[in-house]
């Protein structure tokens, strides 16, 4: 995707919407649109609504979700209605229209940066640019809006038990311990390299296929913007898609090889996505999406690996 000045403004948009909706929202209609999107194409239909709408300037989340990050930090900072973290939080709420500005200028920022790292040799075509994107905007913004270190407010000691979360400061409470979130790695992971490699069977010659659990996962956070106690899981599903879908043709078109990989790698990001969050969320005070933080070196993984085996 090249550079296109339509696109900029409709990304500043897309960051003005989500900070006004919220970051959380603004993701679950990305998943919406993924699942939309895929829809489309199953039907027949062409155009690159994924590209446009689901991952591009309207909803991607470099876009949306990283604007709507950013205005929820610089909304900690310009009112005491909501905290640094509060991506659940629909800004236009506070009523500070500099909040939803800062989302829209994080959302042309996410654009720009992404459109750069798609374009660096190798990487760019071997890693998803839009988790990249977000890691790197939530960084910036945990430096020069939430004006703390990288790994937060970190008690005294040494050694890893430093970023042990706590009760006020986890990021998913209910899986964090290491059996369930390898249990909940490997079962959604199992479940979305099903679903894609049952799908590209029934639909063959679309690749998009692989992000369609993806798109539900993302979708079910509504349940937990209600309050549910419900699994974080489309850091999972995406891998765990990618995964299947990328290995089939490496192992010889075998769907129940082909899927136990998939699975794996899923198990995999569950764990990156529990590193992260203890690193770079849990102690800070600013969001730094601990999803993203795992779907870019998983995706990394996953697509050097094929392609060094293919």
């Amino acid at each position: 995707m090249n550079f296109e000045l339509l696109s900029l403004l409709l990304a500043a948009g897309g960051g003005f919407f989500a900070a006004a909706i919220g970051a959380l929202h603004a993701f679950i209609f990305t998943g919406l649109m993924v699942v939309s999107g895929v829809g489309i194409l199953l039907a027949g239909g062409t155009g690159d609504f994924l590209g446009t709408v689901a991952f591009g300037p309207v909803f991607g989340p470099h876009v949306a979700f990283a604007g709507g990050v950013a205005a929820a930090a610089y909304a900690a900072r310009r009112s005491d209605k909501v905290g640094g973290k509060d991506i659940a939080v629909p800004l236009i709420s506070i009523e500070k229209p500099d909040v939803l500005i800062v989302g829209a200028l994080f959302g042309m920022g996410g654009y720009l940066v992404q459109l750069g790292i798609a374009k660096i040799p190798w990487f760019g075509t071997h890693t998803d640019t839009v988790a990249v994107t977000v890691v790197i905007s939530a960084l910036i913004v945990r430096l020069f809006i939430g004006r703390a270190s990288i790994f937060g407010n970190l008690p005294e000691g040494a050694g890893w038990g430093r970023f042990a979360p706590k009760d006020e400061t986890a990021w998913v409470r209910y899986h964090e311990k290491f059996v369930p979130n390898t249990v909940l790695g490997l079962g959604a992971g199992l479940f979305a390299a099903g679903v894609t490699l049952k799908l590209n069977e029934l639909y063959p010659g679309i690749p998009a296929v692989q992000y369609f659990v993806f798109g539900l996962s993302a979708v079910s956070l509504l349940f937990l913007s209600l309050g549910l106690s419900f699994p974080v899981t489309h850091h999972i599903t995406i891998i765990g898609g990618v995964g299947a879908f990328a290995f089939l043709p490496i192992v010889g078109g075998n769907t129940v090889v082909a899927l136990i990989i998939g699975a794996l790698f899923g198990m995999m990001s569950a764990w990156f996505a529990e590193f992260f969050a203890r690193l770079l969320h849990d102690h800070g005070n600013t969001h730094i999406d601990p999803p993203a933080a795992a779907i870019w070196p998983a995706t990394t993984i996953v697509l050097g690996l094929a392609a060094v085996l293919s």
